[in-house]
C-alpha cells in the first residue's frame, strides 16, 4: 500500500476515534516560512510544527525561512522546489495576497495547493504616547484636512494595516490614493518608528504592540475586528462610526502537483494538529482567533479575498 494511501486510511480511522493520533506518526514535514524569523508567519509556522510534533503527527518538522517581497520570494522557492512533495507545507496569508497584487511576481499562488485557513489576527492602531492626537477621531479630522500629513506606519505594502488605512480614508471621505503609508521590513522597525514618534499612527497585530500598550508607551485607539477583542478594552472602528472590518488571516498550502489523495491526507494532518493542546496554547499566547476552513471552501475564500483586495487596492491607488 502506498504511504499516502495508508496515512489517509489512518486519518479516517482517527477521525472516528478508532485510532489514537499517535498512529499518524511518520511524516517528515518540511515547512516553508516565506518571511524572516520572528514575525507572524514564522510564529504561525513554528507553532503548527510544534503541534504536529507534540501531537505525534509527524516524526520531524524542518523549517526554511525565505523572507522578502511580502512572501513572494518564499512562494517562488516553494512552487519551484517542492513540486509533487506530499510532505511540504507553506504558511501564507492575506499579506501574501496583497504582495502578489502589488508586486506581480513570476509565480502564482494558484500553482500551489490550498489546504486550510488557520487563524485571523485583527490589527490595532496606536499613537505614540507623546502624540498631540488622542483618538481615532483626531486622526480622522487631520486625515480629512490633509491626507498626506497623517503618516501611517506598518508592514509591507499591501499588508492589512495598509489596506485598512486606505479603507478608513475612503469611508471618512478622504482621498485614499493620497494616504502617506510607510512600509517597514519587520515589526521591530515599525515599533521603533512609533516609539520614536516618526509616524503618526502605527498598525499591527494586537499581540505585537500589547507590551507597549500595557506600559503606556503606545495608546491604542482602534481595532479592526467586528466586535471588541476578548479582554481588550479598545473600541472597534465600527463603534467609532467607521465601517471598516479587516482581519490578517493566516493559512497553509501544500506543494504544486500533489494528488487529491495526498491533498486530503495533508489537510487531515493539519486539521488534527489544530486540535492539539500545543496549538491551543499558541492561540492563547498570541491572541489569535481560530478561523478554520479547509479544502474547496478555503480555495474559494482565497479567490474571493483576492478579488476584494484587488478592488480596494486599485481604488486606493496602490496598484
Amino acid at each position: 500500500m502506498r504511504r499516502d494511501t495508508f496515512l489517509k486510511s489512518l486519518a479516517a480511522l482517527a477521525a472516528t476515534g478508532a485510532l489514537p493520533l499517535s498512529a499518524w506518526a511518520g511524516a517528515n514535514v518540511k515547512m516553508m516560512i516565506p518571511a524572516n524569523p520572528g514575525g507572524g508567519w514564522d510564529t504561525t509556522g513554528r507553532a503548527l510544527g510544534k503541534a504536529l510534533s507534540d501531537g505525534k503527527l509527524a516524526d520531524t518538522v524542518t523549517y526554511d525561512n525565505k523572507g522578502g517581497a511580502a512572501g513572494a520570494l518564499g512562494l517562488a522557492q516553494f512552487v519551484n522546489g517542492s513540486k509533487g512533495d506530499p510532505n511540504a507545507l507553506m504558511v501564507m496569508g492575506s499579506v501574501m495576497l496583497g504582495g502578489i497584487i502589488t508586486g506581480k511576481p513570476p509565480v502564482k499562488l494558484e500553482q500551489a495547493t490550498p489546504l486550510a485557513r488557520l487563524t485571523t489576527e485583527y490589527n490595532v492602531f496606536v499613537l505614540p504616547a507623546n502624540s498631540p492626537l488622542k483618538s481615532m477621531a483626531d486622526v480622522v479630522a487631520q486625515l480629512k484636512k490633509d491626507p498626506g500629513s497623517v503618516k501611517w506606519g506598518g508592514g509591507s505594502r499591501g499588508s492589512t494595516e495598509h489596506i485598512a488605512a486606505a479603507m478608513i480614508a475612503q469611508k471618512v471621505g478622504a482621498d485614499p490614493s493620497k494616504i502617506n503609508y510607510v512600509a517597514f521590513r519587520g515589526g521591530g522597525e515599525a515599533t521603533a518608528a512609533i516609539l520614536g514618534g516618526n509616524v503618526t499612527v502605527g498598525g499591527s497585530g494586537y499581540s505585537e504592540f500589547a507590551p507597549y500598550i500595557a506600559d503606556g508607551k503606545m495608546k491604542a485607539i482602534a481595532v479592526t475586528s467586528a466586535q471588541r477583542l476578548p479582554g481588550i478594552n479598545v473600541p472597534t472602528l465600527k463603534e467609532q462610526g467607521i465601517d471598516v472590518e479587516i482581519g490578517n488571516w493566516r493559512g497553509v498550502y501544500g506543494a504544486p502537483g500533489i494528488t487529491p489523495e495526498q491533498r486530503k491526507t495533508l489537510t487531515d494532518l493539519v486539521l488534527a494538529a489544530l486540535k492539539t493542546p500545543a496549538w491551543a496554547d499558541a492561540l492563547k499566547k498570541n491572541d489569535w482567533t481560530p478561523a478554520v476552513i479547509s479544502g474547496e471552501a478555503f480555495a474559494k475564500f482565497v479567490d474571493d479575498d483576492f478579488a476584494s483586495l484587488r478592488a480596494i487596492m486599485t481604488k486606493s491607488g496602490m496598484v
